[in-house]
């Protein structure tokens, strides 16, 4: 099968995982109410999801020691069982049991998936690669999260699980078909271990990482509760807070054209410097644009296309700061999105009860600014 057929089917897989993954955010008070629990409870369940996502290493390194293959139809049938939990047994217990097991298997995949084309495509052109996978990421709020949010107003708040957990045996057969067993341009090192210290001890790949730490817990500040500002604010329903997230959405699938025409050819750190200070000033002017219905979804277009823009750059950059341990690399690089999206979500809804959304598009631009100091590090090392 083509490769062009393989990053296809990949970007359509990922949209699976990320629909499950994203739904949460926009429909938070509707989880919170359909489980009878607190918006705050549901709050910290999802920081804790993102915690735990600092584990994905010892996890995703399977893909550097079993092999690609076996890391993705691993990631699919965690993913599978926790939809399943729910669809049989709606009830706190398995929705916390589905945010876990969906956050590992999807921590399995990605980074399996990401080793796998890295294994393959030259790094001049894998940003447009990976960009194309990259949609997935999109496509969870442009066609998922609408979708979604049908299923909930049609029958209830449990109703998006059984679907997902069919989509995962979907998944499952597509990857058991569409990759071979035999993998000649990975080969298993004899002390996986040793893939952690190749990351560890590199003060640059370090740095890499910690971009993905402040990016993603400013957007994680903004992400959680953007459902919940809009519902107070405009008093959005559940069919038009789906509407807002095929917005972002669209921003998003924006975002990732961006990088696949823009970013091989300027380079991927000026393409992330870019990024960021685009993500900085769109943090800045969302309070300010947000007074109207239409200006809040018009500030929330600026704020993810920014990020998305700085998410995709980022990803192939990472690729290419340790060949020689690709798979765990991109593992830790996860676990710096987990710490940042805990930091944010343990943050998010309790500044928002105090202080109010401007304040935390405040905290964004700020945890933006430190990923750009991180990047000089990465840039000084002259490695990508």
């Amino acid at each position: 099968m083509s490769l062009s057929i393989q990053l296809f089917l990949f970007m359509l897989l990922r949209t699976v995982f990320n629909t499950a993954y994203r739904m949460v955010y926009p429909f938070l008070n509707v989880f919170a109410r359909g489980l009878g629990i607190e918006l705050s409870a549901l709050s910290a369940l999802v920081g804790l999801r993102a915690f735990l996502g600092i584990g994905a290493p010892l996890v995703s390194s399977l893909a550097d020691q079993r092999g690609r293959k076996f890391g993705m139809l691993a990631g699919i049938a965690l993913f599978g069982t926790g939809m399943a939990a729910v669809a049989l047994f709606p009830s706190p217990l398995t929705f916390g049991i589905a945010l876990l097991s969906g956050l590992i298997g999807k921590y399995l995949f990605d980074p399996s998936m990401q080793a796998y084309l890295g294994d393959r495509i030259a790094y001049a052109q894998r940003g447009l690669a990976l960009a194309i996978t990259e949609v997935g990421w999109s496509l969870a709020f442009l066609l998922g999260i609408p979708l979604m949010s049908w299923l909930i107003a049609r029958f209830g708040w449990q109703a998006p699980f059984p679907t997902l957990f069919f989509a995962a045996v979907l998944m499952f057969l597509t990857i058991t078909l569409l990759i071979s067993d035999h993998d000649p341009h990975h080969h298993p090192a004899d002390h996986p271990w040793a893939y952690f210290g190749h990351v560890l001890r590199d003060p640059p790949t370090l740095a890499a990482i910690s971009i993905a730490l402040w990016a993603s817990a400013a957007n994680e500040l903004v992400n959680l509760i953007f459902g919940v500002w809009l519902e107070d604010t405009f008093q959005m329903q559940i069919l038009a807070l789906g509407a807002a997230s095929a917005v972002i959405g669209l921003s998003e699938l924006s975002g990732e054209g961006l990088v696949a025409l823009v970013t091989d050819r300027i380079g991927k750190p000026r393409a992330l410097q870019m990024g960021l200070i685009g993500n900085v000033l769109a943090s800045l002017a969302l309070p300010w644009l947000g007074r109207t219905p239409g200006g809040a979804l018009t500030g929330l277009f600026l704020f993810y296309i920014t990020f998305e823009y700085v998410m995709v750059s980022h990803v192939p950059l990472m690729t290419e700061m340790r060949p020689n341990a690709r798979a765990t690399t991109m593992a830790f690089n996860l676990s710096g999105h987990s710490i940042g999206r805990a930091l944010g979500a343990f943050l998010s809804a309790w500044m928002y009860m105090r202080w109010g959304f401007q304040t935390i598009t405040l905290i964004a631009a700020l945890f933006n600014l430190f990923a750009l100091l991180a990047l000089k590090q990465v840039q000084a090392s002259k490695r990508v």
